[in-house]
């Protein structure tokens, strides 16, 4: 195992505000690129793997914004935003069956989502 020095937290930390900047400017894709080595690196770090959700939602990458949604809700059930994205991720593929369920418990968990 790799130890991680606060450079390397440091480094990810920047590159995680540029991708950040990137998705702010509406610039998905881009912002996708440099999320993909940051989750890889970091699993478990639900932020960046949202974002990268996020990113591949806005950019029409549907399919990877899904399993990155699922990933999360593996980690953590009770992401209502992640449940949300999820149910709209799988409406625009015209899946609205499957999309239901995650967007009435993202409505359950957060009344903002209702």
């Amino acid at each position: 195992m790799t130890t991680r020095t606060p450079a390397d937290r440091y480094d990810q930390a920047a590159e995680y505000a540029r991708a950040q900047l990137h998705f702010d400017s509406k610039a998905y894709a881009d912002a996708a690129r440099i999320l993909q080595p940051l989750v890889a690196a970091e699993p478990g770090q639900l932020a960046a793997r949202l974002l990268l959700a996020r990113s591949y939602y806005h950019s029409a990458q549907l399919e990877r914004a899904a399993a990155e949604l699922r990933q999360v809700l593996d980690q953590d059930p009770a992401e209502s935003y992640a449940h949300l994205m999820l149910g709209r991720t799988l409406e625009r593929q015209g899946r609205a069956d499957e999309a239901r369920p995650h967007l009435r418990l993202a409505a359950a968990m957060n009344d903002a989502f209702a």
